[in-house]
């Protein structure tokens, strides 16, 4: 009887622990959380790029992209393949650790043979190719740009998510705070509800077909919807691959205007 007693004490301790351990997460270290899952030092997928507009017309790119992280900075380079219109157009972005820092981002036009910058200002506000999506969703954005509150928890699809509302700390956002419902297993937002200044609905998007490659954790489909003018975009990854050998010197403005790797 007293050994009965002692491991029923003993798993209401465990309870007791692994329950303090989850009140005990803030908005931020779970946003840390995220930020941090493992991805690899490099990486490099395939994307089709599907815009649907409001009466459901829909036009098709693709897209080749490769990512490094340097220290606790990330650099990205994508390159435009098809259809011809857009074929040789890059965008290249510098994500910093460092909040102080505005991260830096260029975008080459193969039609103008010229490449031009993309302010702070603008790459928080401006779509990215005619898409849903902004520059700044292409990039990674710092922790640290906003505050985050956990809300509570919800299952989600079978799976138990942390629902977090991010608020940005300064003024020039697109939106005024976003709702994220994050799995707790996997660290991956299944979905996220981005809100404008008037704290309507403006934008939410949806990440699936999540699955495991090179040990790594993927969501290889993300569907953003624009609700208020319901445009659709929707970007599927294919071959990703992870910590290939690849050189700093492939994400430059030379290599940028070059077109390709």
């Amino acid at each position: 009887m007293n050994t009965i007693k002692k491991i029923t004490g003993l798993m209401a301790v465990c309870l007791c622990s692994v329950a303090l351990q989850a009140q005990s997460l803030s908005g931020r270290d779970i946003a840390l959380k995220v930020k941090n899952r493992p991805d690899g030092d490099t990486r490099s997928s395939e994307m089709t790029m599907q815009l649907v507009n409001k009466n459901g017309s829909t036009r098709e790119r693709k897209i080749q992209s490769y990512s490094m992280d340097i220290g606790k900075d990330k650099k990205t380079i994508m390159f435009f393949l098809y259809p011809g219109d857009v074929k040789g157009t890059g965008f290249l972005t510098w994500d910093y650790d460092d909040v102080s820092k505005t991260d830096d981002k260029w975008l080459y036009l193969p039609a103008m043979k010229k490449t031009r910058r993309i302010s702070g200002s603008s790459s928080k506000t401006d779509y990215f190719m005619g898409s849903d999506f902004t520059y700044d969703d292409m990039g990674s954005r710092n922790v640290d740009e906003d505050e985050h509150k956990l809300l509570k928890e919800e299952v989600v699809d079978g799976h138990k998510c942390w629902v977090l509302e991010s608020t940005p700390k300064t003024q020039g956002e697109l939106y005024s705070r976003k709702v994220a419902w994050v799995r707790q297993d996997c660290l991956i937002a299944l979905k996220v509800e981005y809100y404008d200044k008037l704290n309507k609905l403006h934008r939410k998007l949806e990440m699936s077909d999540i699955e495991q490659v090179d040990g790594f954790l993927v969501a290889k489909k993300m569907h953003m919807t624009n609700v208020q003018t319901n445009h659709q975009t929707i970007l599927t990854i294919s071959n990703p691959k992870y910590n290939l050998k690849i050189d700093q010197s492939a994400f430059t403005v030379a290599k940028l205007e070059k077109g390709s790797l």
